[in-house]
């Protein structure tokens, strides 16, 4: 089982070894980072094979919007640090149990995650193409 701290992230704060940062309000809360987000939580681990293990299943959860029922406000919705510690660790319980299945799932979500960031390229590289298409038209 990963060993991990989880925690309030404080603003100027350097952490040492492996940490992921989750985000704790808006919509989007959920969402995992290597970086710091402003409003966030923070993932402590000892190694990278479990910061990596973590992260994909933080991302997992996050793309699934698993976190919406446990948002909190009206006007900007927040994920308590309480509730998140509760449900994210009996996640990583469940997902050790199911360790190899779990690493197969990771190495597919790469995979898409690849395609993705390779498709939103060309659709840029195509709409560029289209502009000075038509910039050839302004002339």
């Amino acid at each position: 089982m990963p060993n991990f701290i989880i925690k309030t992230h404080q603003k100027n704060t350097a952490y040492k070894g492996n940490q992921i940062f989750i985000l704790n309000k808006g919509l989007n809360a959920g969402k995992p980072q290597q970086e710091p987000f402003t409003n966030s939580f923070v993932i402590i681990f000892p190694s990278d094979e479990e910061a990596e293990t973590v992260y994909w299943l933080a991302y997992s959860l996050w793309k699934a919007k698993f976190w919406h029922q446990s948002l909190y406000g009206s006007v900007i919705p927040f994920l308590r640090i309480t509730d998140f510690k509760k449900e994210f660790n009996l996640r990583v319980n469940q997902m050790m149990e199911e360790h190899e299945q779990h690493k197969k799932n990771v190495q597919a979500l790469k995979i898409l995650k690849l395609k993705e960031e390779q498709f939103y390229e060309n659709i840029k590289l195509i709409s560029e193409l289209r502009r000075v298409i038509l910039h050839h038209y302004c002339k």
